[in-house]
C-alpha cells in the first residue's frame, strides 16, 4: 500500500497547489508561502476536520468513504477524470457514477422566482439543494446550494459557520435529525441517503446522540434567529411545503416574524440585486 499512499499524497499536494483561494471564494489575503490552497482551507470546503485531511494526505486514514472522496473532489476543482483517479488510488475502486439530482418541477421554480423578497429554496429528500433564488442567496452569501452548502444537512452539522449564524442551532439541528430518520423509512434503499447518515453519525457527535435516541419530527414550521454579518439578527419564520407531483421535493420559504427583520432582510436583498445588476 506504501506506493498508493504516496500517490495520494503527491496527487493531493499537487491539486491543492493548482487551486487559486479566489476560484473556491477565498480571499487572497496577501501573499503566500506556497501556491494554491492550504490543508486547513480544503478541510473547510471539504466539511471535514482539518487533523483527518492531513492525515488522509500522509495515508493514515484507512480507507476513506466515497462521500467524503467527492467532497474533496468538490472543494479541489477536480475533473471528472480526476475525481475517478481519487477514488482509485484512495479507495482501490471506481467511484459511483456522479449524482444527478431530480429535476426540478417548473411550478415549483416559477414559484422560487416569484418571490423576490422572501429567501426560499428547493430540496429532495436527502436535503439535496436543487434550486433557491436570489433572496436565498444574499441571506445565506453566493456559495449557498453547492460544494459543502449543497446539502443542507451536512451544511448543519459539519460547516462550522453554520452553527455560529444559527442562533437556536440545537433545535433545528434536532429537528433535522427527527426529519433524516422519517425520510430514511420512505426511502429505506436509496444509497445517497444512508451514506449521508453514515458520515454525519461519524462526524458529528451530536448527530449521533440524536440519531440513535430514536426520534422521529417531520419538520414543516418554526420560528429561528439568524446572525447575519451585515443586517444583524434576523428572527424569520420557517414553512417547508410539500410538492404534490410525487417528487418527493420540499420548498423551503423564510419570511421575516417582526418589522426590524423585515426591514433588514428587504435592504440586504436590494443590495444584492443592485449588486447583481452593477456586475452584468
Amino acid at each position: 500500500m506504501t506506493p498508493r499512499r504516496d500517490e495520494l499524497a503527491a496527487f493531493l499536494r499537487a491539486a491543492r497547489e493548482r487551486v487559486r483561494p479566489e476560484e473556491v471564494g477565498l480571499a487572497g489575503l496577501g501573499r503566500r508561502r506556497t501556491p494554491g490552497l492550504r490543508r486547513q482551507e480544503v478541510a473547510e470546503l471539504a466539511a471535514v476536520s482539518v487533523d483527518w485531511y492531513v492525515r488522509l494526505e500522509q495515508g493514515r486514514v484507512g480507507t476513506p468513504g466515497s462521500a467524503v472522496l467527492d467532497g474533496i473532489a468538490a472543494a479541489l476543482l477536480l475533473s471528472p477524470a480526476e475525481r475517478v483517479h481519487l477514488h482509485l488510488i484512495a479507495r482501490g475502486e471506481a467511484p459511483p457514477p456522479q449524482y444527478v439530482p431530480a429535476p426540478l418541477g417548473g411550478s415549483l421554480r416559477a414559484v422560487l422566482q416569484g418571490m423576490p423578497l422572501l429567501p426560499a429554496y428547493v430540496v429532495d429528500f436527502r436535503f439535496d439543494v436543487l434550486a433557491c433564488n436570489a433572496a436565498a442567496s444574499a441571506l445565506f452569501g453566493p456559495e449557498f446550494g453547492h460544494g459543502p452548502l449543497g446539502n443542507t444537512a451536512r451544511m448543519l452539522f459539519l460547516v462550522p459557520d453554520t452553527r455560529e449564524t444559527n442562533l437556536d442551532w440545537a433545535q433545528f439541528a434536532r429537528e433535522m435529525v427527527g426529519n433524516l430518520r422519517v425520510n430514511q423509512a420512505r426511502h429505506p434503499d436509496d444509497p445517497r441517503l444512508a451514506e449521508l447518515i453514515a458520515e454525519l453519525r461519524a462526524a458529528s457527535r451530536e448527530f449521533a446522540v440524536w440519531w440513535d435516541d430514536q426520534r422521529v419530527h417531520e419538520r414543516s414550521r418554526g420560528v429561528k434567529r439568524i446572525r447575519h454579518e451585515t443586517a444583524g439578527t434576523l428572527t424569520v419564520a420557517y414553512d417547508m411545503l410539500a410538492a404534490l407531483d410525487g417528487s418527493d421535493q420540499r420548498l423551503f420559504v423564510l419570511t421575516p416574524a417582526d418589522g426590524q427583520s423585515e426591514r433588514a432582510l428587504r435592504t440586504l436583498v436590494t443590495a444584492h440585486a443592485t449588486a447583481l445588476a452593477t456586475a452584468g
